[in-house]
């Protein structure tokens, strides 16, 4: 292989047989190489190959400005997220999560670290994505001896579920204040705590992610048959009058109207809840 681009001494870039662009990591790598010099394949460390063109350029671009030793954490901290979440991640956490790491390692070195608001939904709503974010901070200390807070452990699970979806930061934070609004609205108008154990409670939370997440997406639920939003909507009058004001809000705070399928489904998830926290 030989050199295609060169982006600082411990990464460059080379061309595979495919004509596809590798990125590839070493210490020492790049060191008093030029283009078109073969590279040194007891030096390659990392092999990457990011199918998106531009994904593949912001990768590079980044990597040009830090340090290796936050890319290979990074890299730790994915592939380990890679083994306890369904689904694949998209190549996106790449650039998103290492960026991340690095400003937040010089926020905090400055003493700029940044509360996040979410935190105690995060911890609620993804438990097993903020178990990550947890395994993040351990591996940051160890590796790059930071100790940051808490609260970043929340920002890095709002990246690995942003991977996750394929959509933006906001969005993510978004899906979150919709979610905890519904829940209150189901709280308070049942009067009751949640137990956060019970199995329907977790089916809830479940739903209520993908339902924000078609929301802020436009997306519409697939079609039911109208007779059975009519069965469910008569036999669980009680749980259809609460999703009958979280129509309400979605409309005001959202301008959107709950489709009868919509209205179908959160009343089935109501009713579940209910009854469950009811005979416990």
């Amino acid at each position: 292989m030989k050199v295609h681009k060169i982006l600082n001494n411990n990464v460059v870039v080379t061309i595979d047989e495919k004509g596809k662009e590798l990125i590839l990591t070493g210490r020492g790598i790049g060191f008093k190489k030029r283009e078109g010099d073969l590279i040194d394949s007891n030096l390659i460390e990392k092999k990457f190959s990011l199918e998106n063109k531009d994904t593949a350029f912001k990768f590079t671009e980044l990597l040009s400005q830090i340090p290796l030793e936050i890319l290979t954490t990074s890299e730790i901290i994915i592939n380990h997220a890679k083994q306890f979440i369904e689904g694949e991640l998209q190549d996106s956490i790449y650039i998103s999560l290492t960026d991340h790491i690095h400003w937040a390692i010089e926020r905090h070195k400055h003493g700029f670290d940044i509360p996040n608001g979410f935190l105690w939904e995060i911890k609620k709503f993804y438990p097993k994505e903020f178990k990550i974010g947890l395994y993040a901070l351990s591996v940051i200390k160890e590796r790059l001896n930071v100790e940051l807070p808490e609260d970043e452990a929340g920002y890095i699970t709002f990246h690995i579920i942003n991977a996750q979806l394929n959509g933006t930061m906001p969005n993510i934070v978004n899906m979150t204040k919709i979610m905890r609004e519904i829940l209150n609205i189901v709280k308070y108008h049942f009067n009751f705590e949640y137990d956060e154990n019970c199995l329907s409670y977790q089916r809830f939370v479940t739903h209520l992610k993908f339902f924000a997440h078609r929301i802020l997406n436009q997306q519409s639920q697939p079609q039911q048959d109208a007779s059975l939003y009519e069965i469910i909507r008569q036999k669980y009058k009680k749980a259809y009058l609460c999703t009958k004001q979280i129509d309400l809000h979605l409309i005001h705070q959202y301008q959107h109207p709950l489709s009868d399928d919509e209205s179908l489904y959160l009343t089935i998830h109501i009713e579940r809840l209910r009854t469950e926290l009811k005979n416990s």
